[in-house]
């Protein structure tokens, strides 16, 4: 096959305006913080000061040149990779040394992905025992950091090997109707991983065990309960072993669902607070949220699977990177880094997606414990504790976040706190977080 550098242009200008686009906004979001000056935004008056804003924005500075430094520099290598030929001389090595079809395939992925992973291990030590250690997040050692690379870099070889594997084999058993069955077994793995990953995945990492507050977890049963939600079990995660940072979860499918708290989150926070962030999960999941989000990602797979199929039979995709004859595991590695930069440009849809759901999630929290303000304290405490963006660039959010704004979140909730007081007849509001202490 002739080499078609119009297909290739196409690619690198995808390619390129991606990245670009994506370490400009980067650039921008700093800036707009660095613009507004040292002035505390107003619901954080009283609880920040000037110098602890500049912390925060320190902060953030520092976070973000490191993880554009590692983007830009795998972004890079794999651009350097693909322009000096080297696919096309892996599997031409792969051919002459007679490398069967499956192997071939899995090395074909597993080559340049254990490059850009040795690239990102010296960001990842930086970010760690520089960045957070100077900003007293960090209570990780190098054991543990080594450990935790070990054995996630294990796990996702393992698990990308198997997939890698049934999709090989069904492109060669069904190579019109592979897409179809390949999306189905994708999505029955994941569904799997999903009812693994509390009670085989989770505890290669951390430690769980039943939340050691007594009271605190009959507050916490007592709420899933009244709300008709059958959770395994509700325990607290030795996170603190690696990090400062709190947080709190939903986890499993069926049989194997549990809450998971972060036992930095209930070193820091007050049962008020922590019934709130667990309400906000409960609103999740009473809105159908997780439900939605699912349907969501099966249907965008399902169509990705099947324009990958119709690429991977045009033989100018090939021709475009220098290859003469067509591969299947040659195909999908090009159309997987096609996804991966072109699902940066349809990212707003889903994050809007995603924050909608995240409003709806703490308004249902507010009206479950009555007030807002144990959720609105909790916003506050963990955005300071975690030394939070408080001012992100609107576009920046358009693309990135997931969650609301906190300022505007917490906009949000203080209407209903206002709505509560006059409909209360009360000024000073609720007292207590729905009866909860």
């Amino acid at each position: 096959m002739q080499f078609n550098y119009c297909v290739f242009g196409v690619f690198l200008a995808v390619y390129v305006l991606q990245t670009c686009l994506d370490l400009w906004m980067e650039k921008m979001n700093l800036r707009y913080a660095s613009q507004l000056g040292d002035k505390v935004p107003r619901p954080f008056e009283g609880l920040i000061n000037e110098k602890q804003l500049a912390e925060m924005r320190s902060y953030n500075v520092d976070k973000t040149r490191v993880r554009v430094s590692q983007q830009l520099a795998s972004d890079l290598v794999l651009l350097t990779l693909i322009l000096s030929g080297f696919p096309v001389f892996l599997e031409g090595m792969f051919m002459k040394w007679g490398v069967p079809f499956y192997p071939a395939g899995l090395l074909f992925f597993v080559v340049p992905g254990l490059v850009l992973y040795a690239i990102g291990l010296p960001f990842s030590y930086y970010q760690t025992f520089v960045i957070e250690e100077r900003f007293g997040f960090n209570r990780s050692t190098v054991r543990i950091w080594v450990l935790d690379h070990l054995k996630s870099g294990l796990l996702g070889v393992v698990l990308f090997a198997i997939l890698l594997f049934l999709i090989l084999w069904l492109i060669r058993i069904f190579p019109a109707e592979w897409w179809l069955w390949g999306f189905a077994i994708v999505s029955c793995v994941q569904s799997l991983l999903g009812i693994l990953y509390p009670v085989i995945i989770a505890p290669i990492f951390n430690k769980f065990e039943p939340v050691q507050d007594e009271l605190l977890a009959k507050k916490l049963t007592r709420l899933v309960e009244e709300n008709g939600i059958k959770v395994k079990r509700i325990l607290q995660m030795n996170a603190g072993i690696r990090s400062r940072h709190s947080n709190a979860y939903f986890t499993g499918l069926g049989r194997t669902k549990q809450i998971v708290l972060f036992d930095t989150l209930i070193e820091s926070h007050s049962h008020d607070e922590i019934l709130s962030i667990l309400a906000h999960e409960v609103g999740h999941f009473k809105r159908k949220h997780i439900t939605k989000q699912l349907l969501l990602f099966e249907v965008t797979m399902l169509v990705a699977f099947y324009l990958t199929a119709l690429l991977m039979s045009w033989h100018s995709l090939y021709s475009a990177f220098g290859f003469t004859q067509p591969q299947a595991y040659v195909g999908l590695f090009f159309i997987g880094i096609i996804w991966q930069k072109a699902s940066f440009f349809v990212q707003p849809f889903f994050m809007a997606v995603s924050r909608r759901f995240e409003r709806e999630a703490d308004l249902y929290a507010s009206r479950l414990v009555e007030t807002p303000r144990p959720l609105i304290a909790a916003l506050k405490r963990m955005a300071k504790e975690n030394l939070s963006n408080l001012t992100p660039h609107p576009l920046y959010v358009l693309f990135n976040y997931s969650h609301p704004p906190l300022i505007e979140r917490i906009a949000l909730l203080e209407d209903v706190e206002l709505e509560c007081d006059l409909s209360s007849g009360r000024p000073d509001g609720y007292t207590n977080a729905g009866g909860l202490n």
